[in-house]
């Protein structure tokens, strides 16, 4: 009976009640959404056919699953083998991401079962979104193979492990070039809307800043969730992962560093080419300001000045300015600044089942990695695979 009663206390935790609650919660709104239609969950509208189910859930969560691709290059194409340990927690984060994306957009779309339609019924092949719902497929499937060595060694089905794990450049090389093209056709997506965009936000090179800062995302959400995971699976790590973590944090704080730069260097030189200065004066100048200095300049800095100076706290800190960097800017593309020549009471703010969706989401994500990294070789090397990592 003692061991039962401590069982229960190990579930009854704060975290895990919170987590009971949000997951309840968020099914019930999901029935909801589902049988009585979406404007019964949404403040969407006509001049809002998108909101925050779109502008977080899907270009947030593409652009922070990003770890994937850039962990895999860095590691199996540009060959910086230091980074090893990384490769799979980055993979696991990735696939989980991309696969919660697609769910979080069944509740934009409705009507799941049609989701493969655009695929293989009807193809839209002049349309950006059906090249961006082929990649986001084939690389989710992409991702999946990678993943699933870690799957297969926990089930110990060798043989098909192996086979997986001789393909790892072929799938490496795949998942950059579809990374590339979905990443950017994101951005290119908000083309078509010159006059509903701001101009500071609307640039003809949109599709190149959203594949950029997409690599900032990938390397700076590799070293947001390794800090998550030293505090709360540390456990779980073998000496190779712990002995590689430092390395991991300044090598992708240093990487962060130079792409953040750069991108700050491509939207000043936008402005310039566009003209675009006398906008800076306004208050939607104030806000993108306040997206360039304090989301952009100022995590470049940490992450230069924690890499020089061999300081941990300080590069982690500016990839949690950079990972929120990324939120915002999405939000504002897709949400502040779009429509901004509408007055206030026409502009679109989230109802709250949207937002409920959208922490469901994010919770569902928590939820599934914790399982998988407390049972799967994720964060340590299976004693009988040594070529895991």
């Amino acid at each position: 009976m003692a061991d039962i009663k401590n069982t229960r206390n190990g579930w009854m935790t704060p975290g895990n009640i919170l987590t009971a609650i949000i997951l309840v919660g968020g099914l019930i709104i999901t029935f909801i959404r589902f049988t009585q239609g979406i404007g019964a969950v949404t403040n969407l509208d006509n001049n809002y056919p998108w909101g925050i189910w779109i502008g977080f859930d899907l270009l947030c969560g593409v652009a922070l699953a990003a770890g994937g691709y850039v962990t895999s290059a860095a590691c199996y194409l540009f060959g910086l083998k230091r980074f090893h340990s990384a490769v799979r927690p980055a993979i696991t984060t990735a696939f989980l991401g991309y696969f919660f994306v697609v769910i979080a957009l069944t509740y934009d779309l409705g009507q799941p079962w049609r989701l493969p339609y655009p695929i293989f019924y009807s193809q839209g092949t002049t349309s950006l979104l059906f090249e961006v719902g082929l990649c986001v497929m084939t690389y989710l499937t992409v991702l999946f193979i990678e993943w699933s060595p870690a799957a297969l060694e926990w089930l110990g089905l060798r043989k098909i492990r192996n086979v997986i794990v001789k393909l790892t450049l072929v799938l490496t090389i795949f998942g950059v070039v579809l990374s590339t093209l979905h990443q950017s056709s994101l951005g290119a997506l908000f083309l078509i809307a010159p006059s509903k965009l701001h101009p500071l936000w609307y640039s003809s090179f949109l599709p190149v800043f959203f594949f950029i800062s997409s690599m900032v995302a990938g390397l700076s959400m590799v070293i947001f969730e390794g800090t998550l995971a030293h505090k709360g699976l540390h456990d779980k790590m073998d000496k190779t992962h712990l002995d590689e973590a430092d390395g991991v944090v300044f090598g992708f704080g240093k990487a962060a560093a130079f792409v953040l730069a750069g991108y700050f260097f491509i939207k000043t030189m936008d402005i310039a080419m566009d003209n675009d200065w006398h906008y800076l004066a306004t208050g939607y100048g104030a806000w993108f300001l306040v997206e360039m200095l304090g989301f952009v300049a100022l995590p470049a800095f940490l992450y230069a000045l924690g890499v020089r100076e061999k300081n941990k706290t300080l590069v982690r800190t500016g990839s949690v300015f950079a990972v929120l960097g990324i939120v915002v800017n999405r939000f504002n593309v897709s949400l502040v600044a779009f429509n901004y020549q509408l007055p206030a009471d026409e502009r679109y703010f989230p109802h709250w089942m949207e937002i409920c969706i959208s922490v469901f989401i994010v919770t569902l994500i928590i939820t599934a990695y914790r399982f998988i990294a407390n049972r799967m070789p994720v964060l340590f090397e299976h004693p009988d695979y040594k070529d895991a990592h």
